[in-house]
């Protein structure tokens, strides 16, 4: 699978109302893990709507560092996302929900769709997936 069907994957993930933000990344990145599908959803499930409802960091985004951090066994993870942060700013334009979410010129900085999908694209980038 390429990484843009990857991304488009977990975009129809999160649209299917079945997968929160952070479970359409896991999900469609969990060959990248020993983990099954299912495994990955339940461990991302509670961090969605900015890490449990709280506004703050993009659940995406957290579920790119989950994988980040299973594709690396833990061994310079801070580095890789860190990386993946970055970039997901960059194209985003924001790091945390609430700031994604905030409506502006009738349209969200940055709607969840698009963060599931840049997560993905921003993961294979900095962890060199093809």
């Amino acid at each position: 699978m390429t990484l843009e069907e990857r991304a488009q994957k977990a975009v129809e993930l999160k649209t299917s109302g079945r997968y929160n933000c952070a479970q359409s990344v896991t999900v469609a990145l969990a060959d990248e893990t020993g983990l099954s599908e299912e495994q990955l959803r339940q461990i991302s499930a509670g961090f969605c709507a900015g890490m449990g409802n709280m506004e703050a960091t993009c659940g995406a985004l957290i579920g790119a560092g989950m994988i980040a951090g299973l594709k690396t066994e833990g061994q310079g993870t801070l580095g890789k996302t860190k990386q993946i942060q970055e970039e997901f700013a960059k194209r985003c334009g924001a790091i945390k929900c609430r700031d994604l979410k905030a409506v502006t010129d009738g349209k969200p900085l940055c709607p969840c769709e698009e963060c599931v999908r840049n997560a993905v694209l921003v993961y294979g980038e900095v962890m060199g997936l093809q």
